[in-house]
């Protein structure tokens, strides 16, 4: 179906002169030549600008005076006919500029001139379809009209150019060697009905053989497109432009055609080769670009939608020119020259064979989709993931798979995703490449008899006592635990006794490949208190359909080891399965610190399934870990908390439980500092009291040195008190306080400290621009105010408004605030700024303006704007909050930092780690409530780097609008 779109025609070349004769002999000087400068071609008005040098390359091969006339009437055959219009822009100015520099060379050969010609015509315009040829003997070839044909001649080319044929497994077999036009198709539409549609409907698959397709007619793309498609939605399948109509065509599905359509669920693969031209192409493009077919064989030819061959007037020359184009809706680009890239590249002589082989494969998807839906409908851990699981393996799109190895590629692209399981994998796996298999607990079965027993401990686990007291308890192999074994008594008497006085205790788990998790629920409960009732973990079985949970035991035999004192696990690359559970357990339990390599991760509670008569499997977890949080774990390895290579884990098991023998008091020490220095002492009764409960619940095992231990006090000073502004660090000298005495600047220092700390400009509109990145001290400022005022304050008093930039400023010393804001008030009354509690000299003060300041106030009816950033902190917080509260600013830019009015800093016992602590709160004048430590939030939103801008519009439109109301 044809839509057609009517462009304004481009202006005519009415303006060329008279055609010359191109017959004279080529060395023949002719007047031809004073013709040129008086050419205007302004047959092109267009957009787009490409550089003019197409006539620069043509005119600088000819000569002065039979040349330039052949190249003239050849850009006037381009004008009129080449389908880049927009290409040639400019020709007018090359033809004059290559003439007026004499670059006209002579060449006496005519065959040589054409070849000269084309490859200056073909590098111009990028376009190897351009073709200039001599043919002094050439006879005129009228293209036939194929739907003028008589109706019996019109069949017999149909019946020559169609072939159809049904292969096995009813795979239908249709060749098209020609494309039928659509006039010719309706002609014929019983016919085309009758002998091939009807018939290619009932296959169950479908090969579309274009290898020989070398003609045809573009109105036939869409013919051909609609039978593969539904009726509707309508699809717009290609866009040709004529550039000797200047029309635009669009093509597009039908919505009813003669005959039973094919459909579009039903398989496509179209053959392709390097004789595949023109209109074969397109449909062999739309198909693919559409996902309604699969292409195989070879590039085609790169054709195109017409090309003619003109005569060149008055000369034996001919240009042959592509006069139509094609543009893909679908993507944007055509088929033409670069040709239809196949998705299975093969030799045209064995694309027939891919083709079957390829819709075999295609055959079988329904069949493996179906069984990977079962296998995880039937074993799948999650079972409330399924429904969506299903779904989505009823709504994929297989359209482009060709293999296997593409199957498995488009079912895993969401399926983990969806699944939010990463162990949820589908496999290729073609030899019977090995899986790993996860253990069979059965294997771990306890022996019955008392002595087998006793050796099976004896095999499997060892201890020792290390140097400092340090108990070692290796063990290799986990049992799966049974009513009537003496398992318990043995392992208490032969394990638990010798370690039950140890100071510490290494679980080396670094050999240990696996067992059953039946005993992980014995060896928790000695490592734990008896008198505590702990929930370990759950396990949910989907085969069986079956969930356990396991808590610490009730009783247990002999002594346990209890939960105070320090259990550091060892693991390795080899730590395996239900060594792997162990180790994640103790992290999760917050039972000990877990010291060595990264897991193997290969335990994933999981089974794999091998798809009958293919090389795909599908591994599913048929088992849910709990642990005792109720959080699932989904395998993978486990990360310890010190990285460390295994054979060195038992040396830095001594470093870190030196460590942790230092844990509570440096835990008490940060309390009783903040109790006694943070602004709000209910906030640190608080505090206090939170740290000591996570280190008696074992929060701090997983420090393993100071710096971690200092991350670890910082995240729960700021999460338990909501201030960001408390803060740990480690620091191997006594660090510089924050607050030193500040240094008065010298006479001659004074200029270099202003300059430095203020830096003014006058904008447009009378504006006064102040930007200020540091928070002098008061001292400091009455030091350098005098020349301050001359330099600086004098320049910008008198503006209309005020910019204040803060933005770089990120705080320094607060005393000189109140003398600041005070600029920004009149000096009767004083005016109450704000409230500020010390806790340091637990006292309370009313910060007010100053009654008197040097030079000029701004006063307080004209507009300040302050600037802010997320650097902006501290003591120029205060300022800015200040005047915000009192509604005597416009603040643009980011929310600023949050920082601390004033902080102490103080080491934590004899230790390295030191602590900052705000130890004053600030009250609002106006509220009396205390100010956020969230930071100063903005009147005007906006990125820190267009905040002036923003600042110089917003007081543009504030004085129009005055001066409106005037």
């Amino acid at each position: 179906m044809w839509i057609v779109v009517v462009v304004p025609k481009p202006t005519n070349m009415s303006m060329f002169p008279p055609p010359i004769s191109l017959n004279t002999d080529i060395q023949t000087k002719s007047s031809g030549a004073d013709l040129v400068p008086s050419l205007m071609m302004k047959t092109l008005v267009m957009e787009h600008h490409t550089p003019p040098l197409l006539l620069m390359l043509l005119l600088s091969t000819v000569s002065s005076s039979f040349q330039p006339a052949l190249v003239i009437e050849m850009a006037k055959i381009l004008s009129e006919n080449y389908c880049f219009p927009e290409n040639l822009v400019g020709m007018q100015e090359a033809i004059q500029q290559a003439i007026n520099r004499g670059e006209i060379q002579q060449i006496s050969d005519r065959k040589t001139l054409a070849s000269v010609l084309t490859n200056r015509v073909q590098g111009a315009l990028n376009d190897p379809r351009l073709i200039v040829s001599y043919e002094p003997k050439a006879v005129p070839v009228i293209p036939q009209i194929l739907s003028s044909l008589p109706t019996e001649q019109l069949i017999g080319l149909v019946r020559n150019s169609v072939k159809l044929d049904i292969l096995d497994n009813n795979v239908g077999y249709l060749r098209m060697d020609r494309i039928i036009g659509e006039e010719t198709a309706a002609k014929l539409g019983s016919l085309l009905r009758d002998d091939i549609w009807d018939k290619v409907a009932n296959t169950s698959s479908l090969i579309l053989d274009l290898r020989y397709s070398t003609a045809g007619e573009m109105s036939g793309v869409s013919f051909i497109i609609s039978y593969f498609s539904d009726p509707e939605p309508l699809i717009h399948v290609d866009t040709v432009y004529d550039r000797q109509s200047n029309i635009t065509k669009e093509l597009w599905t039908m919505p009813s055609i003669k005959g039973e359509r094919y459909g579009k669920k039903k398989d496509l693969i179209v053959l392709t080769s390097k004789r595949t031209m023109g209109a074969a192409e397109a449909v062999a493009y739309a198909l693919k670009n559409l996902k309604r077919a699969i292409t195989v064989g070879e590039r085609s030819a790169g054709g195109s939608v017409e090309v003619e061959k003109i005569r060149i007037p008055q000369s034996a020359f001919y240009i042959t020119v592509p006069v139509a184009r094609s543009v893909s809706p679908i993507t944007g680009h055509s088929w033409e020259v670069s040709g239809v890239s196949p998705t299975i590249n093969v030799n045209a002589k064995e694309a027939v064979a891919k083709a079957k082989s390829l819709l075999a494969v295609r055959g079988a998807i329904p069949k493996v989709v179906q069984s990977i839906a079962d296998i995880i409908e039937r074993f799948y851990a999650f079972t409330d993931r399924v429904p969506a699981l299903l779904e989505h393996l009823k709504t994929t799109d297989f359209s482009t798979v060709v293999s296997e190895e593409d199957l498995v590629v488009t079912l895993n692209q969401d399926l983990q995703t969806l699944s939010e399981d990463p162990r949820l994998i589908i496999k290729y796996m073609p030899d019977n490449a090995d899986t790993i298999e996860e253990g069979d607990p059965a294997v771990d079965n306890v022996p019955e008899d008392y002595e087998s027993q006793k050796a099976l401990v004896d095999t499997t686990i060892k201890v020792e006592i290390l140097t400092n007291n340090t108990g070692y308890l290796r063990v290799d192999k986990f049992f799966k635990l049974s009513e009537g074994t003496r398992l318990e008594t043995i392992m208490a008497k032969k394990v638990w006794e010798p370690l039950k006085d140890t100071k510490n205790l290494v679980v080396d788990l670094r050999y240990n490949t696996g067992g059953s998790s039946t005993s992980l629920a014995l060896i928790l409960s000695y490592l734990h208190d008896s008198s505590q009732k702990l929930h370990f973990f759950t396990i949910y079985d989907q085969i069986q359909n079956i969930t356990t949970i396991y808590d610490s035991l009730p009783q247990m035999e002999g002594h346990t080891y209890g939960s105070r004192r320090g259990v550091y696990v060892l693991t390795s690359y080899n730590t395996a399965s239900v060594g792997e559970e162990l180790a994640y357990l103790i992290q999760s339990l917050h039972r000990g610190t877990v010291i060595g390599e990264i897991t193997s991760g290969n335990l994933m509670h999981s089974k794999t399934y091998e798809i009958e008569g293919t090389d795909i499997s599908i591994t599913v977890p048929v088992i849910n870990f709990l642990d005792n949080n109720g959080e699932y774990w989904l395998g993978g390895g486990v990360v310890p908390d010190a990285i460390v290579l295994a054979e060195e884990a038992v040396e830095h098991v001594h470093e870190i439980a030196d460590l942790h023998q230092g844990l509570k008091s440096l835990i008490e020490g940060t309390g009783d500092l903040l109790e006694k220095h943070y602004a709000i002492h209910e906030v640190a009764l608080n505090v206090s009291k939170v740290l000591m409960n996570k280190w008696e619940d074992g929060m701090y095992w997983s420090v393993i040195d100071s710096d971690s231990l200092a991350s670890l006090l910082t995240a729960d000073l700021q999460e338990t008190s909501g201030d960001h502004r408390l803060h740990v660090f480690r620091c191997d000298i006594e660090p510089d306080t924050l607050h030193d005495v500040p240094e008065i600047p010298a006479a001659e220092e004074v200029g270099q400290v202003i300059h430095s700390v203020f830096k003014i400009e006058l904008l447009h509109d009378n504006v006064g621009y102040l930007r200020m990145d540091m928070m002098p001290d008061v001292e400091v400022v009455k030091a350098i105010w005098p020349q301050m005022v001359k330099q600086v304050w004098r320049k910008i008093v008198n503006t209309g408004a005020l910019i204040i930039d803060m933005r770089y400023n990120t705080g320094g010393y607060s005393s000189a605030v109140p003398l600041l804001c005070t600029y920004f008030f009149e000096d009767k009354p004083l005016q109450h700024l704000y409230t500020v509690f010390d806790r340091t000299k637990s006292t309370m003060t009313e910060v007010m303006t100053w009654p008197k300041v040097r030079g000029q106030r701004y006063g307080s009816s004209k507009g300040v704007y302050i600037l802010t950033s997320h650097l902006t902190g501290s003591a120029a917080e205060l300022f800015i909050r200040s005047l915000k509260d009192l509604n005597k600013v416009t603040i643009i830019g980011e929310p600023t930092i949050g920082g601390s009015l004033s902080s102490g800093t103080y080491q934590i016992g004899k230790s390295v780690l030191y602590v900052s602590i705000p130890n004053q709160v600030v009250f609002s004048a106006i509220t009396g409530n205390m100010w956020s430590v969230s930071g100063v939030e903005p009147h005007v939103v906006a990125q820190a780097n267009g905040a002036l801008s923003v600042a110089q519009r917003l007081i543009a439109a504030r004085q129009l609008k005055k001066k409106q109301g005037k």
